[in-house]
């Protein structure tokens, strides 16, 4: 029988604040354990929780951006469960009045034969809601420590509808909604920090069935990759697991990235097993128009939407956005290049971006902040070689002794003598030589054979030692050829 995968992820996504959610104590990662907490965090007796507002708006933000409906009031709820990492012995959440509902976030489908832009489907969403983070246990081989450093930090969970059917979209779904966090300024999505965390629901059914199968939760994908991987390995256990006649459980499963194999947890619970209920503590809070209208102002424009300008402003070719998109400071980077380039340039400084700036970047280790290589250098370079002052073939050395020395490329090329400077007349002289002496060359190109023109560049370069602009060798050689 063949079977049919259905996957849905509830993200974790840390929110980028100042402080936590309801407490005054400042976020952060790297601290020593426990020293970011207070009363409020570490739920002693008598203290109340004060709403953050940045972390709302971040979410509404979000939810703007994502295409989501925005509640116009939403409530907060607590989430009972016992567990070592949560001091209160509940969380507080969102449960039937979440800020955010529908949306969809937009992937670029793997595999597909490209064209411009690639075949592109939209995954939708089912909610998005705002809640507090936990503390962290760390396991050693004979006890278990807690640090309540992460506890309360303002947590967005985004839950899609089980909309994917493989691996690879699961991927391409979390690669673009870490994008549009990063765009966005909600947060850095550090997996290795925690500050995204991805769950996998994961079912099958036979081909053809409309109704879902039994769902297996998988925990611990800690990097995109391991997601992907997670995911394929709890297809491949629930096919062999039917195929053997066996049933499937509904059940959490942690996987194991670095072994690739999952053990069983504990069996999935049902929300009533959480007794949600309204907190007394918090307000419901209302959501207008004018504050959604205001956040609204703030969004930033969308990776694919920004990948399409491209494509239409700049005349990119794929090539160049698919490594310029995913990094909104690079984008930035080069529309300044760009815009101080002049019109028909920016395929060029596309080039020299993506190739050269970012090939430089790895060798010396350093961040695009700490390149010494601004953007009007890279469209000042671009000039240069256009108007035949630098040729395109010493271009490159030039490059790498500004992403050195940080200095612009016109004193790199003085200083080192590698300026055009060849005559009209003497290009001439030489032109007219090389045809002269290269009789066939020149029958074969007035019989029609325009490759025959190479024939002549060769000599025309080496009598210019190398200096001569080969755009003008080019026009030159096609004039003179054109009156014989």
């Amino acid at each position: 029988m063949q079977y049919e995968a259905v996957i849905g992820l509830e993200v974790h996504v840390q929110i980028r604040t100042e402080s936590k959610i309801f407490a005054r104590v400042r976020t952060g990662y790297g601290f020593e354990p426990n020293t970011l907490t207070d009363p409020v965090v570490l739920a002693l007796p008598g203290v109340l929780p004060v709403m953050n507002k940045a972390a709302l708006d971040a979410v509404i933000k979000a939810g703007l951006m994502l295409g989501c409906r925005i509640a116009p009031v939403c409530k907060w709820d607590r989430k009972n469960y016992f567990y070592p990492d949560s001091p209160k012995n509940y969380q507080i959440s969102q449960y039937d009045q979440p800020i955010c509902s529908g949306g969809s976030v937009e992937i670029e489908l793997p595999g597909a034969a490209r064209n411009l832009m690639g075949e592109h489907r939209r995954i939708p969403l089912t909610r998005i809601h705002l809640e507090e983070d936990v503390g962290k246990l760390n396991h050693a081989a004979g006890d278990s420590l807690i640090d309540f450093n992460r506890a309360g930090t303002p947590l967005m969970e985004i839950v899609s509808e089980p909309a994917m059917h493989s691996p690879d979209e699961a991927f391409a779904y979390l690669t673009a909604l870490r994008t549009v966090m990063i765009y966005a300024g909600i947060s850095d999505c550090d997996m290795e920090k925690g500050q995204l965390r991805c769950d996998a629901n994961i079912s099958i059914r036979p081909k053809g069935e409309q109704k879902l199968g039994t769902k297996v939760e998988l925990k611990n994908l800690n990097s995109i990759s391991f997601v992907r991987d997670g995911i394929s390995h709890e297809i491949k256990r629930q096919i062999a697991l039917l195929s053997s006649g066996g049933k499937i459980s509904q059940e959490t499963r942690d996987y194991d990235g670095m072994t690739g194999t999952s053990q069983a947890l504990r069996s999935k619970e049902m929300a009533h097993d959480y007794r949600y209920f309204p907190d007394p503590d918090l307000m419901p809070v209302k959501v207008d128009d004018a504050w959604k209208d205001q956040l609204q102002a703030e969004c930033a424009e969308l990776p694919f939407e920004k990948q399409r300008r491209f494509f239409e402003q700049y005349r990119l070719p794929y090539t160049i956005t698919s490594v310029l998109i995913p990094d909104r400071g690079l984008c930035d980077y080069f529309e300044k290049a760009a815009g101080h380039a002049g019109e028909g340039r920016a395929q060029a400084v596309g080039n020299w971006i993506v190739n050269d700036l970012l090939r430089e970047m790895n060798v010396q280790k350093q961040s695009l902040a700490e390149s010494k290589v601004r953007p009007e250098h890279i469209a000042e370079l671009v000039k240069l070689i256009d108007e035949g002052t630098l040729l395109s073939n010493l271009a490159k050395d030039v490059f790498v002794e500004m992403a050195a020395t940080g200095m612009p490329p016109a004193p790199i090329i003085e200083a080192r003598g590698l300026k055009a400077t060849t005559s009209v007349d003497e290009l001439e002289r030489w032109c007219r030589e090389a045809i002269q002496s290269n009789a066939k060359s020149l029958a074969d190109f007035k019989a029609g054979k325009d490759s025959a023109i190479n024939a002549f560049k060769g000599p025309v370069m080496k009598a210019a030692k190398g200096k001569a602009n080969p755009k003008l060798v080019d026009e030159t050689l096609r004039r003179l050829l054109a009156q014989m």
